[in-house]
C-alpha cells in the first residue's frame, strides 16, 4: 500500500467516526425529555402515571391490623372506619403523588434483624413500626412497607413485602394512622359579616339573642338587656358570630351511634344570615368530647326582603350614576336615551331573573350543607362549642350592689339602746 492510499484510508476512517458521533447525537436529541431514571428505580413504579386509576387504599399496622381503609365509590373517596364519611381528597392525592415520586436512592440492609431500625419489618410483627400500604385499582398489585424517615431528613426507608432488600426512598412519607385524620374536616365557612341574628339557648338560662339591623353595623345589639346592666365586651359579641367561620370537625359519628342526651343537657344555637340562611345546632358534652348536630334551612321571607332591598339599592345607584353622567355630558346622555346599558347589573335589567338566580343559589347552599350534615354527629373544637355555650348573663358586666345602711354599724356608736 502506498503512502497516498494510506492517507486516503485514514481520511475515510475519520469521516466514519464523525458520522457515527453525529448519528448518536441526532438519536439522543430525538429522545423525549422524560425522567431519565428507569421506572424500576421507583418504590412504586406501578403508580407512576396511574394515580387516577387508584380505587382503594388500605393502611395496615402492627399485628396485621387494618388502620385506615379509603374507598373510591359513587360518592367519591370515603373512610370506611368512619361509617363511609367523605375523605380529604387533597391529603389523599398528596400521599399518592409523593409515593409515585419516591425514587429509590440507596439500598439498605437485607437483614430482617435490622429491619426494626428502619421501621420496615413485616407488619405481622407485634411491635412493627411501619405501615403497609396497599393500592387497589392498578393493573399490577402495588404494596409497600413505609418505615421511618431518615435522621438526615433526605428520605424514607421502605421495603417491598417478600423482598429482603430495604431502601432509602426519596421524599418524606409520613402516613396518618388515625382514620379521623383522613376525614374531610370542613363543616361550614359562613363569615361573621354575613350573620344577622344569633340565638343561644342553655337549658338553665334565658336565651341570649344578638342581632344587627344592617350589615354595616359595627357591633351586635343584645336583645332584652336588663335595666341598669351593661355589655362586658362588645368584641366578645363579634366573636360569637364567628362560630360558623372556618368551622371544622375533629371526628364524626353516625347519628345512630351517638344518642343525644336529655333536653336539660342540650344547648341550642340558631344563626340567621342577612340573606335568610338559617343554621340550627344542638350540642352537648359526652365522654370529654363536644358533640353537635346541624341542620340548615332557608327563611324565604328574609331572603325575599333582602333581595328586594339589594335590587332597590342597585336601581338607585344606577339612576344616580346616569344622572351624574347626564350632568357631565348632556349630549352623550341624550344619545343614550332611556336604555339601560348591557353592563348594568341584572338586578336592574331583569329583576325577576335576578331574584330567581339568587334564590336558586341560596337553596343550593342549604342543600349542600344538609347533604354534609344529614345523619351525622360531629365532634367540634372546644372553643367553637364554648361560643355556643353562652347565656345572657355571660356577656354582661357583673351587677353591683350598694351597701345598705344596716351593712355596717357607724363608728363611735353602740349597738345598745
Amino acid at each position: 500500500m502506498n503512502q497516498i492510499n494510506a492517507k486516503g484510508l485514514l481520511g475515510l476512517a475519520a469521516v466514519a467516526v464523525v458520522a457515527v458521533i453525529a448519528a448518536i447525537f441526532v438519536a439522543s436529541a430525538r429522545q423525549p425529555e422524560n425522567d431519565p431514571t428507569p421506572t424500576a428505580a421507583f418504590a412504586m413504579p406501578e403508580l407512576r402515571g396511574h394515580i387516577n386509576d387508584v380505587k382503594g387504599i388500605t393502611l395496615t399496622g402492627a399485628e396485621d391490623k387494618p388502620l385506615v381503609t379509603l374507598i373510591h365509590g359513587e360518592n367519591g373517596w370515603t373512610v370506611k372506619e368512619k361509617g363511609g364519611y367523605s375523605a380529604d381528597t387533597g391529603k389523599l392525592r398528596e400521599l399518592l403523588l409523593k409515593m409515585a415520586e419516591a425514587g429509590l436512592l440507596e439500598p439498605k440492609t437485607e437483614s430482617d434483624k435490622r429491619y426494626p431500625e428502619l421501621g420496615v419489618e413485616d407488619v405481622t410483627a407485634k411491635d412493627a413500626k411501619g405501615i403497609l400500604v396497599d393500592l387497589d385499582g392498578l393493573q399490577k398489585p402495588a404494596r409497600l412497607i413505609v418505615g421511618k424517615v431518615s435522621a438526615q431528613g433526605n428520605g424514607t426507608f421502605v421495603r417491598h413485602p417478600g423482598n429482603k432488600q430495604s431502601w432509602l426512598a426519596k421524599g418524606t412519607l409520613r402516613i396518618e394512622r388515625d382514620p379521623a385524620q383522613w376525614l374531610d374536616q370542613a363543616l361550614t365557612d359562613i363569615p361573621s359579616e354575613r350573620i344577622a341574628e344569633i340565638v343561644l339557648t342553655k337549658s338553665d338560662g334565658k336565651p341570649l339573642r344578638l342581632f344587627k339591623a344592617d350589615p354595616d353595623d359595627e357591633t351586635f345589639t343584645v336583645a332584652d338587656l336588663p335595666s341598669g346592666r351593661e355589655i362586658e365586651d362588645h368584641a366578645t359579641l363579634g366573636g360569637l358570630a364567628s362560630t360558623l367561620a372556618g368551622l371544622t370537625l375533629a371526628d364524626v359519628l353516625p347519628e345512630a351511634s351517638a344518642q343525644a342526651p336529655a333536653k336539660d343537657q342540650l344547648i341550642k344555637a340558631r344563626y340567621t344570615t342577612f340573606d335568610g340562611v338559617t343554621l340550627d345546632v344542638q350540642a352537648w358534652k359526652q365522654d370529654g368530647k363536644h358533640l353537635a348536630r346541624f341542620s340548615a334551612a332557608l327563611n324565604q321571607a328574609v331572603a325575599e326582603a333582602r333581595i328586594q332591598a339589594e335590587q332597590a339599592k342597585a336601581k338607585a345607584d344606577h339612576e344616580a350614576g346616569r344622572k351624574q353622567d347626564a350632568e357631565e355630558n348632556a349630549q352623550e346622555s341624550a344619545e343614550s336615551g332611556a336604555e339601560i346599558p348591557e353592563s348594568a347589573a341584572l338586578a336592574v335589567t331583569d329583576p325577576a331573573k335576578d331574584r330567581q338566580q339568587r334564590l336558586d343559589a341560596l337553596n343550593q347552599e342549604v342543600e349542600k350543607l344538609n347533604q354534609r350534615f344529614r345523619n351525622w354527629t360531629f365532634v367540634v373544637p372546644e372553643f367553637k362549642y364554648a361560643n355556643m355555650d353562652k347565656s345572657l348573663e355571660d356577656v354582661l358586666k357583673p351587677s353591683t350592689k350598694t351597701e345598705t345602711a344596716h351593712s355596717k354599724p357607724q363608728a363611735g356608736k353602740s349597738g345598745k339602746h
